[in-house]
């Protein structure tokens, strides 16, 4: 493959974006650059007439405020961003999935009620923080004293928090709380689920239901079993009985459209939206025509080009539930003297980073170019194959941990500075948008998203090799995140609402 300083994001574009430092002079995508172009920074591949459209990402990011020969630098000196949003001036098609790509499967567990997992987990969760150290006890104790008898048992899962109590009843903070722990305890990556509660917490054991004796979801609360150790043997009782069943389970092929994947990023650099973020959303693409779930979310960075995906909504509903959200945020940050409309930070800019709504799509490049299905609240239960958004805010282990609550048997995450990351009972997988950070971290990245750049892979390409993991991945192969232990203590529900 011969290698080149330049790549195109999408057909349609009219700039290519630099990979590494082009000479005055060198020829990009057939013209001449009239000025050396800076990594990171874009180049016009045709002429573009005054008050034109800038297309990257094959979207409108600004509107030039010169005219623009093909070969020239294209940046604040010559485009700029209009307050109202732009027109979509291209929509490129999704990646085109084969005959092949539709009918492949994966080797998962088929649950009682139909749904399909990736793990086998049991989980101990928390109702209130009171009750975290005592469920961390009984995990630790399962994990060494049940887990060996069991081969089909991936392991025991403390999910704990800091909520459930000096809360309001009623109003946002206990809905989302709520609504966040009853998605964990429902997950298909457990088989099985012991809820522990302290007794006298606002967030009552009694509103997740009751399950009868043998069932795989069971509670009971410390002050009732007579405190802390005594909780602790009791639930090895409960746990040896609910393992009995959950290690019975064996993996069975099961079609890809059943797998439902969580896109985030964090830790971004220069080269997220153009390697990792556009390779993550092509298998994205893939997925969604093979009739799986695709959940891109982090409200707050997609502000800015959130029009772009209403563009792509299947229907007007869907489109009118995107804006509710942003309106809502809009309200939400100011109400505490914040802004959602951040320009480029100086740093942004010297990276080539020239508007809000470059700096945007480079986020919403991992959900790819498939039709917008459905818009989903935080921690929702997610049912529509396809693209799907979730509200959540841009803090990765939120935003993360709603999507698992609303289904997600596996999460991908892109990273240009090395976040490090786990969210059991879903693997996480993690895509490095450069090189270097693969080499210098290889324990914690899954795939190197920087050879993209270097111009040894193609976005499609990769974003195939991506595709290829996810399907291993759900059917038992370790990322390595689970392999280093990630995944205990990155649950951490959006919290809303007063501490009283």
């Amino acid at each position: 493959m011969d290698k080149q300083p330049w790549i195109i994001l999408s057909a349609g574009d009219n700039v290519a974006v630099a990979t590494s430092a082009i000479a005055e002079g060198s020829t990009v995508a057939g013209v001449e650059a009239r000025q050396k172009i800076e990594p990171g920074h874009k180049v016009a591949i045709a002429d573009i007439p005054l008050g034109s459209a800038v297309v990257k990402y094959g979207q409108a990011i600004g509107r030039t405020t010169a005219e623009v020969k093909a070969g020239d630098h294209v940046h604040s000196h010559n485009l700029h961003f209009e307050n109202d949003r732009l027109a979509v001036t291209a929509n490129s098609a999704p990646e085109e999935a084969t005959a092949e790509d539709k009918a492949r499967t994966f080797m998962g567990y088929r649950r009682a009620d139909g749904r399909a997992a990736t793990r086998n987990y049991i989980g101990i969760i928390a109702s209130v923080n009171c009750s975290t150290t005592v469920c961390r006890a009984i995990a630790d104790e399962a994990n060494r004293s049940i887990l060996p008898h069991y081969d089909g048992i991936d392991g025991f899962v403390p999910i704990v928090h800091d909520q459930g109590c000096g809360m309001s009843s009623t109003g946002d903070g206990m809905n989302v709380l709520h609504r966040t722990l009853a998605g964990y305890t429902r997950h298909v990556n457990f088989g099985g689920v012991l809820m522990i509660g302290l007794g006298c917490e606002v967030n009552q054991l009694t509103l997740y239901g009751q399950s009868g004796a043998g069932a795989s979801k069971r509670h009971f609360n410390i002050q009732d079993a007579g405190g802390s150790r005594r909780a602790v043997e009791r639930a090895m009782g409960v746990l040896r009985e609910i393992a009995a069943d959950v290690g019975k389970e064996k993996r069975v092929p099961i079609s890809i459209g059943e797998i439902i994947i969580g896109l985030q990023c964090g830790g971004s650099d220069g080269f997220s939206g153009i390697t990792a973020n556009p390779a993550l959303g092509v298998a994205a693409d893939l997925l969604a025509a093979a009739g799986g779930t695709a959940i891109l979310s982090e409200t707050s960075e997609i502000y800015g080009a959130e029009h772009l995906l209403r563009s792509r909504a299947v229907s007007d509903e869907v489109a009118r539930k995107l804006d509710e959200k942003i309106a809502w945020w809009e309200d939400y940050v100011a109400l505490h003297g914040a802004s959602l409309d951040n320009n480029p930070s100086p740093g942004n800019k010297r990276g080539g980073l020239t508007t809000i709504l470059e700096k945007s799509l480079g986020a919403v490049a991992k959900g790819g170019r498939s039709p917008l299905t459905a818009v989903y609240g935080y921690a929702e239960r997610v049912t529509a194959p396809g693209l799907v958004f979730m509200d959540t805010p841009g803090y990765d282990p939120v935003s993360a941990t709603g999507q698992v609550a609303g289904g997600a048997n596996i999460i991908a995450f892109t990273t240009g500075r090395g976040s490090c990351f786990g969210c059991r009972p879903a693997p996480s997988l993690k895509l490095s948008s450069n090189s270097a950070l693969y080499a210098s971290m290889e324990e914690d990245m899954d795939i190197d998203c920087g050879t993209i750049a270097t111009g040894d892979a193609t976005i499609s390409g990769k974003g195939r090799e991506i595709f290829d993991l996810i399907v291993d991945t759900a059917s038992g192969k370790k990322t390595k995140s689970e392999i280093f232990g990630y995944g205990d203590n990155e649950f951490v529900p959006w919290h809303l609402g007063a501490t009283l």
